[in-house]
């Protein structure tokens, strides 16, 4: 543990590396830093900060593959993981399936959730490649919408699912 000299003194500091969508991301954090703030910090936009308690999922990402919400872990929980975010879903310029069966389906309006849910369905497709609405409703229940209601978005999975076989 290093210290960092700030506008409130010495404040302990200790260096993390976190392979952010397979590239290893080493930054000096203080262990009171949450996982959501390291990760915009350093660029991932696509990480939502809503509630900062765990209750809108906005946050999602998954770490070692399980869907995680960012805002209520600290980066240095994340030290030595391998973290996803939504920068991490699209290859050559083309749409995942998960993102292109979610516009396809007009399962986002305003963006400001998409990518908890989108990080949310990879994690649950990856566990359960032909999931029911019912099981549906579990892998996304941690997330909350305000503009599109939740039909398309069971459409998007079902779709995805299917694109993924």
């Amino acid at each position: 543990m290093s210290t960092d000299a700030g506008a409130g003194g010495d404040r302990p500091t200790r260096e993390v590396t976190i392979a952010v969508n397979g590239e290893d991301v080493t930054a000096q954090v203080e262990p009171r830093l949450k996982l959501a703030d390291f990760l915009r910090r350093e660029g991932y936009q696509s990480v939502r900060l809503g509630c900062e308690h765990g209750a809108c999922g906005a946050c999602i990402v998954r770490v070692d593959g399980d869907a995680v919400k960012s805002c209520l872990q600290y980066a240095v929980q994340a030290d030595g993981r391998a973290v996803e975010t939504v920068e991490g879903l699209a290859e050559d310029g083309e749409l995942h399936p998960i993102q292109a069966s979610f516009r396809e389906a007009g399962a986002l309006q305003c963006g400001f959730c998409t990518s908890g849910f989108l990080m949310a369905t990879r994690a649950l497709l990856a566990e359960n490649p032909d999931p029911t609405d019912e099981e549906i409703a579990r892998g996304l229940a941690g997330n909350l919408c305000r503009c599109t209601g939740y039909r398309p978005m069971y459409e998007a999975v079902h779709a995805a699912a299917e694109r993924m076989d």
